[in-house]
């Protein structure tokens, strides 16, 4: 059996019989890797808690030769990411972050500057007060990286350049598109406000990226715009954006002030 060793970060786990655990790494040198953790539901395993979503660590892992699943030897912990798991709004977030991850990346198929932007993503998600708007930098960036990046300075119907009236932003037609190229059922409609910021946040860095504060209407169109990009890209709706959008109702629920007439 061949060993390899890689950082990685945990994107994913199940159980897997009575007492192993089936688990999702996106690593530094292999890409996505799939393995199974031997006993690792057992109360005294030697994986403790290094396996929970998230995780940051150093992935020790053998090729078995007999299928596409490795074998886990150990995971040392190098970050564990427990501010993102315990905050709902962070978890949710970061789970539909690595969920877009996992569903647009190929097994094996290594994107060290991938691995990098998702680390980078989880520190910040670990200490912000808007989760949301790192989701919305994370996903624009991760989406350059894996070859999606939409074109947004003209229709790429009719290459009329933009600002046009009733513009729509078509996934599968590769940018935006005016209202006389409109075609695609699942085109998204998209405000000039977001448009300008999608243009503003490609010329900045990530550290500046984050520190902006767009109005909170421009910040929900952003996250829904983003949300829906993914959800196109991977030919369905992600789970976690179910689970967000069950924590942003609840949320507003709680910031709606009560009559005094109920």
């Amino acid at each position: 059996m061949t060993i390899h060793r890689t950082p990685a970060v945990v994107i994913g786990r199940r159980a897997l019989g009575e007492s192993d655990r089936l688990v999702d790494f996106y690593s530094l040198e292999f890409g996505k890797v799939r393995g199974v953790a031997r006993s690792a539901r057992r109360p005294r395993s030697r994986f403790g808690s290094a396996l929970e979503l998230f995780t940051l660590g150093e992935l020790v892992f053998f090729e078995t030769g007999r299928s596409d699943l490795v074998r886990i030897d150990h995971f040392d912990i190098s970050e564990s990411f427990v501010d993102v798991r315990e905050h709902l709004e962070r978890l949710g977030e970061g789970a539909w972050a690595i969920e877009c991850v996992a569903r647009l990346s190929a097994d094996r198929d290594p994107h060290p500057a991938l691995f990098r932007h998702i680390v980078r993503s989880l520190r910040a998600l670990a200490a912000t007060r808007r989760p949301a708007w790192v989701s919305v930098c994370f996903a624009l960036h991760a989406v350059d990286l894996l070859g999606h990046r939409p074109r947004i300075d003209r229709c790429v119907g009719c290459a009329r350049p933009y600002p046009f009236r009733a513009a729509t932003l078509d996934v599968e037609a590769g940018g935006l598109v005016c209202d006389g190229c409109a075609y695609g059922v699942d085109a998204m409609p998209v405000s000039g406000q977001a448009v300008g910021a999608l243009t503003r946040l490609r010329g900045l860095s990530w550290d500046r990226a984050l520190r902006l504060r767009p109005a909170s209407d421009l910040e929900r169109e952003m996250a829904g715009l983003v949300e829906n990009l993914m959800a196109r890209l991977a030919g369905q709706a992600s789970r976690s954006s179910r689970f967000l959008g069950q924590i942003r109702r609840s949320f507003s629920l709680v910031a709606e002030p009560r009559s005094p007439y109920r």
